[in-house]
């Protein structure tokens, strides 16, 4: 006992200094001052061992250097953008050396995110405090008085993997044949959109350029939101447009685009066009801006991602990112294998949820690994979600009354769960914003947390529940069956949580099911509303940042299924909303059309009371940690906040990880 609340004092200290440093507080203090122009410490001598210097004074990676002197590759000061326009990426604890592998744990192509976002690169990202973007892709930008008008500045002499000049066609194109279009199958983001502030009217932004190094995007309304949201909804606002000039239709005709997909393993343009243009970081054949590019395969036991000899960014000592050579992803199928293969020291880093803390802990010393605890603006540890517009109308009707949700509330005893589930780390709790985040409202933490049955039982009377004839079951008022089906992805650690609220819920009668499928699988299921329940939880740091789960603009979250289609669709597809989902909506127009902060601040305050008052996201233990861990080699990596905004383990900047 005296060992566990140990861990809890350590981490509740952790996360209150995490969130006064990532929101709100200066946060420079966990920063690494060594990254000032000589500063560097004593790895830079280790560093110049190894490194090869070019003429201009730049340093390259061996790898890259032998490819430059057999006339295969340009010198590297031709290969980065001109001086005054690289990227310096600051390092957390000292200058790196090049070299080495970062073996990663991986799914296969369903898991297209785990390296999606380790490897992204942004137009715009969040700053590792996370309380404002800054530029990356971008060299930096203007904006007019009322927000109406942004322009972005590139960074000349900046190239795709490839070697081909990236300019502002390659912004415009996307633009025009892919963003407009719909060529990778997403309609257009909601961050493009201006709203009058009188009418409520929608306004699409208008993107032009202005110079091969210039982009202009102008709106009809005031957008002060836009490089936050444009960060989150549209991180690469960009793409080659000498590749996809070779494969759309537009260009090459259908017959030649299709011959095209079928080497690409595709029967239709449809889906060749969602993976080359959505989840394009998977194919070799793509050039990219990121710092480690496909080599083969994605299908591969050892799907492989190697250096890009024209990243973009050094570090201050002139060094060409990434340190690391390549990428190794292998494939395992088995969530055991990935915990196995980190517990043996295999892997330099991966993330896991806070389940397997204690053999993690236990293993560190052995597997020459440590476990570094990052925070997450996540709303619950433990949950579900019921989908406000599931197919079948019977549930749907229940689903939406409020009574039914508090019912499913106060059946769990939450300090079992709590005990159980999270070690006694995740305190008995509503989903509700975390303390320390925009947004937050007083109690909500509380509301409907006590264990109890007679209530439950009482509310589902009221409804109008009956009982099937053995009084074990409830059915639904006409005396047809009623069931609770919960969907869960293969690759979430769930099992023992739905066991436990499976016997709760049918305590009370409500018999539940359980179906497990891959990720793949989950991911068609939901976007064609046929998850009736889920155990996601909420995970957003402000709702201005990114609305997209508390705001139903498109299909993406559980809670608000198909709400979010008609969104998306604008009105053509899905259901539409009504009541205080129709109000989250009206919202958040007013959001967008907000002149200042403040006016943001008071409309997206609004729109989580309608989320305190409903509770459609129902949660039973407060937030724990994701865990972090990386090879006592790996260095360079900083404690930060987890979270899908800032892009997980992207937030840390990889390309300045480095192996001792």
């Amino acid at each position: 006992m005296r060992q566990k609340m140990t861990i809890i004092f350590m981490l509740l200290l952790f996360t209150a200094s995490l969130v006064t440093g990532c929101f709100g507080g200066s946060g420079e203090a966990n920063r690494n001052e060594v990254t000032k122009e000589g500063e560097a410490q004593s790895a830079l001598a280790s560093n110049d061992e190894q490194a090869v210097v070019s003429a201009s004074g730049f340093k390259e990676a061996p790898m890259l250097a032998e490819l430059v002197k057999t006339g295969t590759l340009k010198p590297v000061e031709e290969r980065l953008p001109n001086k005054e326009d690289i990227m310096v990426e600051p390092v957390f604890e000292q200058i790196g050396k090049f070299g080495g592998e970062w073996n990663f744990p991986w799914n296969g192509p369903d898991d297209k995110w785990a390296i999606g976002m380790p490897t992204e690169e942004a137009m715009f990202r969040f700053n590792q405090e996370g309380s404002a973007v800054e530029p990356n892709v971008a060299k930096g930008y203007d904006v007019n008085e009322d927000a109406t008008e942004y322009t972005i500045y590139l960074r000349k002499g900046m190239k795709w993997s490839d070697g081909m000049p990236f300019t502002a066609d390659d912004v415009v194109f996307y633009w025009e044949h892919m963003l407009i279009p719909e060529t990778f199958g997403k309609a257009l983001y909601d961050c493009y959109y201006s709203v009058d502030p009188v009418s409520g009217e929608k306004a699409r932004a208008d993107v032009a350029k202005v110079d091969d190094y210039t982009v202009k995007v102008t709106f009809k309304h005031s957008n002060v939101m836009f490089l936050e949201r444009l960060a989150i909804d549209n991180k690469w606002f960009f793409a080659p447009a000498h590749y996809y000039k070779t494969i759309l239709a537009e260009f090459v005709g259908e017959e030649q685009a299709l011959e095209k997909a079928k080497e690409y393993g595709f029967e239709d343009l449809n889906n060749f066009g969602v993976w080359t243009g959505y989840y394009y970081w998977l194919y070799p054949q793509r050039p990219t801006l990121r710092p480690w590019v496909a080599k083969n395969d994605m299908n591969s036991d050892r799907f492989i991602m190697e250096r890009n000899p024209y990243y973009f960014k050094t570090d201050g000592e002139g060094n060409q990112l990434p340190y690391l050579d390549r990428i190794v992803l292998t494939k395992m199928q088995d969530k055991s294998h990935k915990l196995l293969e980190t517990l043996a020291g295999k892997v330099e880093i991966t993330t896991f949820d806070f389940t397997d803390f204690t053999v993690l802990k236990e293993n560190e010393k052995k597997g020459g690994y440590r476990v570094i605890p990052w925070t997450t603006p996540s709303w619950s540890s433990t949950g579900v979600q019921l989908n406000q517009t599931t197919e079948d109308p019977k549930l749907r009707e229940l689903f939406q009354d409020i009574r039914f949700r508090e019912a499913l509330s106060v059946a769990v005893d939450r300090k079992e769960i709590s005990e159980i589930i999270t070690n006694g780390l995740g305190e008995p709790s509503q989903a509700a914003v975390p303390a320390g985040l925009p947004n937050q409202q007083a109690g909500w933490a509380q509301q409907w947390t006590e264990y109890d049955t007679n209530r439950a039982a009482q509310l589902l009377d009221e409804i109008g529940l009956k009982w099937d004839a053995a009084k074990k079951f409830r059915t639904f008022a006409d005396g047809s069956s009623l069931t609770l089906t919960i969907y869960q992805e293969d690759t979430t650690d769930n099992e023992k949580f739905i066991e436990l609220i499976r016997k709760y819920y049918e305590s009370i009668g409500l018999k539940t099911d359980v179906k497990i499928v891959d990720q793949g699988s989950y991911f068609d299921l939901k976007y064609a509303n046929k998850i009736p329940v889920s155990v996601k939880s909420v995970n957003v740091v402000n709702v201005a940042f990114r609305p997209d789960e508390l705001v139903p603009l498109r299909v993406i979250t559980p809670w608000f299924g198909h709400y979010g289609l008609h969104t998306s669709s604008q009105g053509k597809e899905g259901v539409k909303p009504e009541g205080d989902i129709a109000s989250i909506l009206e919202y958040w127009d007013k959001v967008k059309a907000s002149k200042t902060k403040d006016e943001v601040q008071q409309w997206t305050d609004e729109i989580i009371k309608l989320h305190q008052k409903n509770q459609w996201v129902i949660g039973y233990t407060g937030p724990t940690p994701v865990l972090i861990v990386a090879k006592n080699n790996l260095k360079n990596v900083p404690t930060l906040v987890s979270s899908d905004e800032f892009r997980g383990i992207g937030h840390a900047h990889p390309a300045q990880f480095f192996l001792e």
